[in-house]
């Protein structure tokens, strides 16, 4: 990059070592590609799933393909980051070994899904280095990317949300009996879910007691820690918020509404990114000024209680009685032109490109007021 360029550096990150890497790949291309040229450089980085850091030159021919999903693999090269917070440029080591620098990231755009990306160990790495990101922080990621510390957090604080029961490995594998009982106690059918997972990766329904253990143990091989809930007879409404943590008021979005069909039961991943025939998104959702006023007011009030920053999906559930219930936050929602997040926000006025201008600004600001 020529030293004349004073545009910020945004390094774009995606992939990573979750069950969601493919989906980061794809977000990944329509962000680089929908990033201002005039304002920002851009460095595309992806993350092996094995966790090693390179450029990736190809960025733009990832996207969804059942029978061949995009993935970062190693190239034998490596983008190593400074920890320091000195500003210390990016390591790019090449194939033969040798060592040349990236210059000095001014923002990462983290757009990794799932463990490793979302959870708050990323974060603590741009804290370290005192470098700008987008997004959340080491706690907000943390707590909402765990959906059973969300729901406590939530329930503490007053906020509607679901019944849960929590199960691990070593409860099921100690007291069976008692598992079956607590769970079967919110009433069957009831969604097994991995705790801290996304994507709906790892999530079952479960008709009977006896489809319990193969539900469980499906869930374990993503987390050794799993959230039941019961079936909420209601209909799936999300709500996109935008702002700072040190913004007075947050903007939220209007409210859209899932309307799955085909053979999905539920908004699993198939009909979140392969089937998308089969799932609707509806903005704004065809609901009542009441209704919408109460979801955006729980929407901005869970930004607030997690102390996010930048953008938040919050999920929720709207019963036939007209009862809002928080179902969940997610702190780095999918992000393609088609996600959810960008889509609502679209419809509320806000369009892709200018979505990610306004995200990296507070990122900037966000980084200037603090540090």
């Amino acid at each position: 990059m020529p030293e004349s360029d004073h545009r910020p550096l945004v390094a774009v990150l995606f992939g990573g070592r979750s069950s969601e890497h493919a989906v980061s790949c794809v977000t990944a291309a329509g962000v680089i590609r929908a990033i201002d040229d005039d304002a920002y450089r851009v460095l595309p980085i992806g993350i092996t799933k094995a966790g090693v850091w390179r450029i990736v030159e190809d960025w733009s021919t990832m996207a969804f393909d059942p029978a061949n999903m995009p993935e970062v693999v190693d190239n034998g090269t490596e983008v190593i980051p400074p920890i320091s917070a000195q500003g210390s440029p990016l390591l790019h080591r090449d194939a033969d070994g040798h060592y040349t620098e990236l210059g000095s990231v001014d923002v990462y755009f983290p757009l990794l899904h799932g463990q490793y990306g979302e959870d708050g160990t990323l974060q603590g790495l741009f804290e370290l280095s005192d470098t700008a990101f987008v997004g959340s922080g080491v706690f907000a990621s943390a707590a909402s990317m765990d959906k059973h510390y969300t729901k406590s957090l939530m329930a503490h604080a007053g906020i509607p949300t679901c019944p849960w029961e929590l199960v691990t490995e070593t409860m099921w594998e100690a007291d069976r009996a008692d598992a079956e009982a607590r769970i079967t106690g919110l009433g069957l059918p009831v969604f097994v879910k991995p705790a801290r997972a996304g994507s709906s990766m790892g999530v079952s329904r479960v008709e009977s007691v006896e489809g319990l253990d193969q539900a469980l143990r499906s869930a374990f091989d993503h987390d050794s820690k799993v959230i039941v809930e019961p079936r909420v007879v209601g209909r799936e409404i999300e709500c996109a918020v935008l702002g700072s943590v040190h913004d007075r008021e947050v903007r939220v979005s209007f409210p859209g509404e899932i309307e799955v069909s085909g053979e999905h039961s539920f908004y699993d991943f198939e009909a979140k990114y392969l089937d998308l025939a089969d799932a609707q998104l509806t903005c704004p959702a065809r609901v009542d000024e009441k209704t919408t006023a109460r979801i955006q007011e729980l929407s901005a009030q869970v930004f607030r209680l997690f102390d996010c920053t930048g953008l938040s999906r919050v999920d929720t559930f709207v019963t036939d009685s007209g009862e809002v219930l928080i179902n969940e936050i997610n702190t780095l929602p999918g992000f393609t032109p088609t996600s959810a997040y960008p889509f609502m926000w679209s419809n509320s006025g806000i369009e892709y490109p200018a979505l990610i201008s306004e995200l990296i600004t507070i990122a900037l600001v966000d980084h200037a007021r603090t540090h």
